[in-house]
């Protein structure tokens, strides 16, 4: 038993480690917040931090083994409402797994990637099957794997400065991690497949447009008055020939006037909170186990493909580490910013010259993923 008590009531241990301390992530319990801005008593909300924001948030080996144990340890708190998913910082939620270990540990070991997509795997279902709500508090970018962990929560409130999108096959990857399951049921197979593949970015605005998100809230100011995102188009206005514009990049004279606003803003997370407790305080609203089972039922329409393909798929992503895997990950990792992407063009034209996966393919398309003296 432990030393957790409701009203005098001793609940036993169900934690995978008692007295876990985290490090790589952050676990706190902070109190609900009603609608006039006072605590409710009692009860809590677990805010689960992804604490990297030197290199966007990504999450290592050890951050997605702390992933699995934090949002177990919500599940068994009762008094705890909701969970709400987040990460430190202002410019990303989460870019996906740490490139820099995919290219200097993973790269070419398929048995231990392997290996490290089933605590990944693992990190995915315990936040499919928490028993609290999950709400997503999308402080910056959602890309790759940040968007997969993403769609994996139940509900997502964004700041208007994020993006989402995803990576993989510009950079050596296949968006089996969620994406080729959940991006379906959230935005039909149109806008799915063209995200999974051609890998453009969405703003916030444009997510929450077509169906992806709960909601978004500003976070810049400007002279001390919120500002909305000054890069996307806000306006529900088309072009010459009918097409929407709303969430579109700007581009031209209004960019470069987009750009002089954003230099003079300063980023204020406080209308993104009040929308994330006023999501959590909503559900508090509700009876719990009710709550808890609708979820579960709504949560079968990500279960049935994720839980069809995630074993296939890690498979898969093992083998990767033995071809475009290692080649896109190196490049991402050790090229200068300007040349992180493959020759695609160039690869293309070996690959039908029949080159065979390996140094002389890279030599042609991607140098920085040779290997290198130590590496052979």
């Amino acid at each position: 038993m432990t030393d957790s008590t409701q009203q005098g009531v001793v609940f036993a241990d169900h934690e995978l480690a008692p007295g876990y301390s985290f490090t790589e992530i952050r676990y706190e319990l902070r109190p609900v917040i009603a609608p006039d801005g006072s605590e409710v008593g009692g009860l809590f909300n677990a805010w689960i931090w992804l604490n990297n924001p030197a290199q966007y948030n990504s999450y290592s080996t050890r951050a997605m083994a702390e992933l699995v144990l934090a949002f177990r340890k919500a599940s068994n708190e009762p008094s705890v409402v909701c969970v709400v998913f987040t990460a430190v910082g202002d410019k990303a939620f989460c870019t996906g797994g740490n490139t820099a270990e995919y290219s200097e540990h993973y790269s070419g070991r398929p048995d231990e990637y392997r290996r490290y997509m089933r605590l990944f795997n693992d990190g995915v279902s315990a936040m499919l099957e928490c028993d609290k709500p999950v709400v997503n508090r999308v402080n910056g970018m959602r890309i790759g794997g940040g968007q997969e962990i993403g769609m994996a929560c139940d509900f997502t409130i964004a700041a208007d400065t994020a993006r989402f999108g995803q990576a993989g096959p510009k950079h050596g990857s296949a968006p089996v991690g969620g994406s080729t399951d959940f991006l379906p049921v959230y935005v039909g197979f149109a806008k799915a497949v063209e995200s999974c593949t051609i890998c453009e970015q969405w703003s916030a605005h444009y997510a929450l447009h077509i169906g992806l998100i709960n909601g978004v809230a500003p976070v810049l100011k400007v002279d001390g008055e919120f500002v909305a995102n000054p890069m996307a188009v806000t306006s529900f206005e088309t072009d010459a020939f009918g097409r929407s514009l709303y969430g579109a990049a700007k581009t031209g004279d209004a960019l470069t006037a987009a750009k002089v606003v954003l230099k003079s803003a300063e980023v204020d997370f406080s209308l993104l909170d009040a929308e994330v407790e006023s999501m959590c305080f909503k559900l508090a609203q509700t009876m719990p186990d009710c709550t808890t089972f609708t979820l579960e039922q709504l949560r079968k329409h990500k279960l049935q493909y994720w839980d069809a393909n995630r074993e296939t798929n890690r498979a898969w992503l093992g083998l990767n580490m033995m071809t475009e895997g290692r080649m896109g990950f190196r490049t991402f990792n050790r090229a200068p910013r300007a040349e992180r992407e493959t020759d695609f063009l160039e690869m293309r034209r070996a690959l039908a010259e029949g080159v065979r996966y390996g140094d002389k393919l890279s030599e042609r398309c991607a140098p920085h993923a040779v290997n290198r003296p130590e590496e052979n």
